[in-house]
């Protein structure tokens, strides 16, 4: 791909970057007991698979998103859940719309190595991008002009969460050991915070009030940091291989988890918590041999959990009573991220080695 300085500006258009994208409609997954499913695809005694009752403004029950010319490690529905944002190991992000055919619509190029991780800024205007080239970037969709490049950490920058309220602050982790706090206005850190041991963060988010960083490392420990204090409040010990993720519910009272050793928990991070802050262990998504980052997160009402597989599936599960609800099919390598849809409309996009997207509807 194409190393694009962030100079050379773009006019504004509706759609920019290459046309060569193509999206499908999903037919060739296996269906099984997933309540994800096919139309218009042919079964195996060459009967037509009757179209299932739709419950999304999606031209199709599923559809794959094809582009990128790498695996996929992350993809984030912006915040009104009307676009799609991809990053992937072929340095490039390409941004989709949601309705309808899932149009691709921008490409973001600029990072000299593979896309970790993305997040939306809260109005939907920039992207921010980590990346394993030691870099963070910020980019204005509506042009596909990289705003800002952010050096500074020494390693690969494997996660990176945007504050909920106030003024927008990013946080990063890296290989490096460090938490990177940024003004994205800023082109350098307002500062960095050193874990102990300088173990390699591979997961980190913000509380929504901001007073709190929550980071996973290799060391299989999540440390929950006071960010006046820059020290650790408390830990929260469990899993048993490194943590790939971490994000809060919905209400901000539970933390969800996904780690190395092929299980997803949740835990009380309310201040007052008993001091065995464990609540559940979910199971059903194995990492798979490939050892990715594999990412989970929360509906947009904090009652069902989805994460990706290292076997090809996305696992969601009801949170309260801990059941495997779906074991969804149709990607061809491990899936490395899943979203739910932050609107009404139950879509989820999954994101995956074998190069594609999927994006497609659960029944109510």
């Amino acid at each position: 791909m194409s190393g694009e300085k962030s100079g050379e500006k773009r006019p504004a258009s509706d759609s920019f970057g290459t046309t060569q994208l193509v999206k499908r409609a999903k037919s060739d997954a296996n269906i099984g007991n997933s309540e994800v499913a096919v139309v218009n695809g042919s079964a195996q005694n060459g009967a037509l698979i009757q179209a299932v009752p739709r419950t999304s403004s999606l031209q199709a029950p599923v559809l794959e998103l094809s582009g990128h010319t790498a695996e996929v490690f992350a993809a984030r529905f912006d915040p009104t859940g009307q676009m799609i944002a991809s990053g992937s190991m072929d340095r490039s992000i390409l941004l989709w719309r949601t309705t309808g055919a899932c149009e691709n619509y921008g490409i973001l190029t600029g990072h000299k190595h593979a896309v970790l991780d993305l997040q939306w800024s809260r109005d939907s205007r920039v992207l921010f991008s980590a990346s394993a080239d030691k870099t963070l970037a910020s980019w204005d969709v509506e042009t596909g002009e990289r705003i800002r490049k952010h050096p500074g950490h020494e390693e690969v920058i494997n996660c990176l969460h945007v504050s909920k309220r106030g003024e927008e602050m990013l946080v990063s982790g890296s290989d490096d050991g460090y938490i990177g706090i940024w003004d994205p206005r800023k082109k350098d850190a307002v500062t960095y915070i050193q874990t102990q041991g300088n173990f390699p963060l591979t997961a980190i988010t913000l509380s929504e009030a901001g007073n709190e960083i929550f980071t996973g490392s290799i060391d299989n420990e999540i440390k929950v940091w006071d960010m006046r204090k820059r020290k650790v409040a408390y830990s929260l010990s469990g899993h048993t291989d490194t943590i790939t993720s971490l994000e809060i519910s919905p209400d901000n009272q539970t933390l969800l988890s996904n780690a190395q050793d092929s299980t997803v928990r949740t835990w009380d991070i309310r201040p007052f918590a008993p001091n065995d802050r464990t609540i559940r262990t979910y199971d059903g998504a194995p990492t798979g041999q490939e050892k990715n980052l594999l990412k989970a997160s929360w509906d947009s009402k904090g009652e069902k959990i989805a994460a990706g597989s290292g076997d090809q599936t996305v696992a969601v599960w009801d949170v309260r009573s801990g059941k495997l609800l779906n074991k969804l099919p149709g990607h061809r390598g491990t899936v490395n991220d899943v979203r739910f849809s932050p609107g009404d409309e139950p879509i989820l996009v999954s994101a995956s080695s074998d190069r594609t997207l999927l994006v497609g509807e659960l029944s109510r």
